[in-house]
């Protein structure tokens, strides 16, 4: 059974940083790219960043290009999201997700879709 399982969220004030985590387990990390949006409160899914199945692209929205950072470590089948420069409007929950690409795996898309995602973790930004 595949299974996500996001953690690390927390109040954070702005300015500060923050790293998340994905657990992953029932499937193989190798065969899939892997991807962190975002819901606030009121509004829609927002796409923030993707990493190819091979490991070689990344991908980020605008508004957090130079301050998050995705990665994974395949061995332990963890995904990464640091999150730096945080400002209260990166106010969310945060969710990890997966998606197969089959023959395309330098190809990896911020906005989905995906596949799966986990249940999600806070992250509020305030003073």
């Amino acid at each position: 059974q595949l299974q996500l399982v996001e953690s690390g969220g927390g109040l954070v004030q702005p300015g500060g940083s923050l790293r998340l985590s994905c657990d992953t387990s029932g499937f193989n990390l190798d065969y899939y790219s892997v991807a962190w949006f975002r819901r606030a409160p009121g509004k829609e899914r927002e796409g923030l960043s993707c990493l190819s199945t091979d490991g070689l692209r990344k991908e980020y929205e605008e508004s957090v290009k130079g301050r998050f950072t995705i990665s994974r470590d395949i061995m332990k089948n963890m995904v990464y999201l640091q999150m730096d420069r945080l400002k209260s409007e990166d106010t969310a929950v945060y969710y990890c997700a997966i998606k197969n690409w089959p023959g395309a795996n330098n190809f990896c898309q911020v906005s989905g879709p995906f596949d799966k995602w986990g249940q999600g973790t806070q992250v509020p930004v305030s003073s």
